[in-house]
């Protein structure tokens, strides 16, 4: 075999397995938050795993040595994309309290759908017939899942699809920030907004004393998501996006797998369907992108 692409399926594997852990921490974080949000208002609940993260990633930044660029974190990029990450994270988590696990995984999996569609929009991508068709197929999925139309709809569906508009949002800011800021601060200034943010919020809810089990389960938490983080990065620096991205839908099988599990939670049959259109489009879009990467200028 040769060399250069035995050493590429080899990064890419890495990078595939890296991804699949991270999307298992993210969403054992998100099973937790629903779990002790039902005995906890939900900005305490990101006000102290906020807490418990933002020493995580202190430390590891402070390990690394990116603290000593701390003043990058007020270049205008990286504010706004901590902003647009605060405003994601409350809304998601405020929507996860009402909503089937699977669900809530599957819009805030919506998000490389409206992310091609922006590229379309505003950043001017071409688009042929088969992209726009996979597109609007995808958001036929997104209404599935979410059932405007159908009886015992729930809305916080839509406060869930907001969240996944900030974040997505969010990433497209990510292109605008200075390559030579570390990826540690970059997290580490969504940390601290998220955290400001519940610190803002927690007067409308109260503080409620916290339990042994309660602390513990946020602590675990907090570890999940900050090596969720961790992973998520390993992901793209290790293997190509082209052939990584797409085990990012790992995240909904473990989603539906718990939701039933822990609460007996089952996606009915137009949610099953829409979320099968939305993986179908997703992947289609990820293999229509690398096709285009790979065909020479002007074909």
């Amino acid at each position: 075999m040769n060399p250069h692409l035995a050493s590429t399926q080899a990064a890419n594997r890495r990078g595939i397995a890296y991804l699949c852990a991270a999307m298992v921490f993210f969403v054992l974080n998100d099973a937790l938050m629903k779990q002790v949000g039902q005995s906890l208002a939900v900005t305490q609940m990101i006000f102290v795993r906020g807490l418990m993260t933002l020493a995580l990633l202190l430390a590891v930044a402070h390990a690394t040595g990116a603290t000593a660029r701390r003043a990058r974190l007020a270049d205008r990029p990286l504010l706004a994309r901590a902003a647009l990450d605060a405003l994601g994270t409350v809304l998601y988590l405020v929507s996860l309290m009402h909503l089937p696990l699977a669900n809530a995984t599957a819009i805030n999996l919506a998000a490389p759908l409206i992310m091609a569609l922006a590229a379309v929009l505003l950043l001017r991508e071409r688009a042929g017939l088969p992209r726009w068709l996979a597109i609007g197929a995808g958001f036929v999925g997104v209404l599935l899942v979410i059932q405007p139309r159908a009886e015992g709809f729930n809305a916080w569906a839509l406060v869930c699809l907001a969240a996944t508009f900030a974040h997505v949002a969010r990433e497209l800011l990510t292109r605008r920030i200075d390559p030579a800021v570390p990826s540690i601060l970059v997290t580490l200034g969504s940390a601290i907004a998220v955290l400001l943010t519940a610190a803002l919020l927690l007067p409308l809810e109260g503080w409620q004393p916290l339990h042994a089990l309660q602390l513990g389960q946020l602590a675990l938490a907090a570890a999940l998501l900050a090596g969720g983080y961790f992973c998520v990065v390993n992901s793209m620096r290790h293997g190509e996006m082209s052939a990584v991205a797409p085990f990012r839908y790992v995240g909904l099988l473990v989603a539906v797998l718990l939701g039933w599990l822990v609460w007996r939670e089952v996606p009915n049959a137009l949610a099953w369907g829409g979320m099968a259109l939305m993986v179908g489009s997703g992947l289609f879009l990820m293999l229509e992108g690398r096709r285009r990467a790979a065909a020479p200028p002007g074909a």
